[in-house]
């Protein structure tokens, strides 16, 4: 199974159709709309119920004239005229439901994930939750616009109909009750199994889809590694799996049904059996057999139709639960209740006090022990160590993307768990080591550090980042659509649309982390100037491994281990001799520029 995927084992599985009620708060603002379906509903199932007892009066009066048996016909074109009328208002204003709270559900699980912290995608893969939001999203589409209404339509026909057929013939009545029990054991006995494999079979398509998002995602290096046979076959497996499931479901499923519609047309063969001796007798007339036999094929017919439906009701339940899964997903980075304001304007003061930290998917390894670290307002820090020594996670714990485990960083003077994070992080601009780019245009790309910013200075801030040159020569200029994740693009490139964003984000906080590691020497020189005058007047933390890109810094913080192990300028700690002063010989050897390195940090 690919990373982050559950197994199926992990899995909670649907208990109960119940489970549909939690769509009720979707379904509530649409009141007027379901009102005007259970009208439709009502009318075309009276109508159906109707039906019977016009034939009726036209078998048993076939002999009493032309003209009262036009009039029979008159009326029953009638009535077939309301009932096309109300099945097309039922299935406009319930298809148009399903549309409207399908469209919100996707939108509410969208507007929750996409603000929960990286520890939730941890656990879950990308593509899972987007299966979730497409596949089970239409499972309940198909449920609310079209097997919910049908499922109503058939319960009223069916209680109905028994109330009819009762006023028929108690006694052909109470031989079809007989039959109800023997009905009513395969839909409970294969419904449970049925609801079982209906959420193992969404939950092994969601785990496909997962596994196809990630290598779709990294192609470039799954070919480049000549990988592709081991992806296919893994991919493969996966959905296998789901279609044995399926298939197992569907198996279930035509049993279920074979059972159900069996009995229900015996038990109508033998009433008709014994009704037709029952004319012969005169104990019933002809009209009343056929009104007793049309109730009973209506009866059997909703009996059969519910079975069906309830399988999908079971899957929608199934659908259901996982996409509340996702609404109800705690954060463990939630917002306080009473937040504090972040005072203006931004001073950038930033502090670690006694920060340590552990990744959970790493409980045993410390990512930092001890830390305490002050960065004064509009101070340029660096941060440098070998990989994995903690640099990028300061980087994520002053973005509050993680909470120490013990110890508090603040931003200036208060806590970043008191303050809502909107509100802090509109104070920072951050460039990452990989950049993302949209499949957007490079305008809009460079626009994300300021929706509202006129063309004027997004120019000007590509210009600041020395992106304005290859953004020109593009088809379309800053109009050029980019591609998925910058394909269009260099890695030097994207670094530099990155830089732009920062630019025209104008904070009081900079977070540069490895922020010119995919440029050229000459690139890097250009983006290192317009770095250093965007750094004037603002707090800025750097992390970088070529020392050459910090040794302007006000003060370099020199990382091992998740610990500070020594801190000072660029000639001091040289002069200090230690871990730094090593690394420095080694990237200053004989005057070479300085090796270029990648990590996490």
């Amino acid at each position: 199974m690919a990373r982050g995927t559950r197994t199926l084992e992990d899995r909670p599985t649907s208990k109960r159709v119940g489970a549909l009620r939690s769509l009720w708060p979707f379904v509530r603002p649409y009141r007027m709309q379901v009102a005007l379906a259970l009208v439709a509903l009502v009318l075309t199932s009276g109508i159906s119920l109707i039906l019977p007892l016009a034939v009726r009066r036209v078998v048993d009066n076939f002999d009493d004239g032309a003209g009262l048996l036009d009039e029979y016909f008159g009326a029953a074109l009638i009535i077939v005229a309301l009932l096309a009328l109300g099945t097309a208002a039922r299935y406009y204003f319930v298809t148009r439901l399903g549309e409207r709270v399908v469209a919100d559900i996707r939108k509410a699980v969208f507007a929750r994930v996409i603000t929960l912290s990286p520890g939730f995608f941890e656990r879950i893969m990308t593509g899972e939750i987007l299966s979730r939001i497409t596949t089970d999203t239409t499972l309940i589409q198909s449920v609310i616009g079209s097997s919910l209404s049908i499922a109503l339509r058939n319960m009223l026909i069916l209680a109905g109909g028994m109330v009819l057929l009762a006023a028929t013939s108690l006694k052909l009545m109470g031989l079809v009750l007989l039959i109800v029990p023997a009905i009513l054991v395969p839909i409970i006995v294969l419904g449970r199994r049925l609801r079982r494999l209906s959420r193992a079979n969404q939950d092994w398509i969601a785990a496909s889809s997962g596994a196809a998002s990630e290598n779709l995602l990294s192609a470039q290096t799954v070919q480049a590694y000549t990988h592709e046979s081991r992806s296919i076959a893994q991919f493969d497996t996966v959905t296998e799996r789901s279609y044995d499931v399926a298939l197992r479901r569907i198996g279930t499923r035509a049993l279920m049904t074979a059972i159900v519609i069996f009995l229900v047309f015996a038990g109508v063969i033998g009433v008709l059996w014994i009704g037709a001796r029952d004319v012969r007798e005169q104990a019933m007339t002809a009209g009343q057999l056929v009104q007793f036999v049309i109730y009973a094929i209506l009866v059997a017919g909703s009996t059969g139709a519910l079975s069906e439906i309830w399988g999908e009701l079971q899957r929608a339940a199934g659908a259901t639960e996982r996409l509340a899964e996702l609404l109800t997903a705690e954060d463990a980075l939630a917002d306080p209740a009473d937040p504090v304001p972040l005072p203006r304007p931004v001073r950038g003061a930033i502090a670690l006090k006694g920060v340590s930290f552990h990744y959970p998917s790493r409980p045993d390894v410390s990512a930092l022990e001890g830390v305490d670290l002050t960065i004064r307002p509009g101070e340029t820090v660096a941060l440098v160590g070998p990989s994995g020594a903690g640099k990028t996670t300061v980087i994520q714990l002053i973005q509050r993307f993680w909470d120490p485990g013990t110890g508090q960083v603040t931003l200036d003077g208060i806590d970043l768990r008191d303050m809502r994070r909107d509100d802090f992080r509109r104070a920072m601009a951050l460039v990452p080591q990989d950049p993302v780019i949209f499949a957007a245009s490079a305008r809009e790309n460079i626009r994300l550090g300021r929706p509202e910013a006129p063309d004027a200075r997004v120019e000007a801030a590509a210009r600041a980042a020395h992106a304005h040159d290859f953004i020109a020569a593009l088809p379309d200029g800053y109009d050029t659509p980019l591609g998925e994740r910058g394909v269009m693009l260099s890695g030097g490139q994207r670094q530099r649309i990155a830089i732009a964003r920062a630019i025209l984000r104008d904070a009081p906080v900079l977070l540069l982390d490895e922020a010119t590691s995919a440029l050229d020497a000459e690139s890097e020189a250009l983006v290192q100037t317009a770095v250093t005058r965007l750094s004037q007047g603002r707090t800025t933390v750097v992390v970088a491994h070529r020392l050459a890109t910090v040794k302007k810094a006000d003060r370099i913080v020199v990382f091992d281990r998740g610990r500070i192990v020594a801190q000072g300028s660029h000639d001091a700690l040289v002069a200090e001799g230690g871990l730094y002063a090593r690394l420095a010989r080694m990237q200053f050897t004989d005057g070479q520029e300085p090796a270029r390195a990648t990590a996490a940090g």
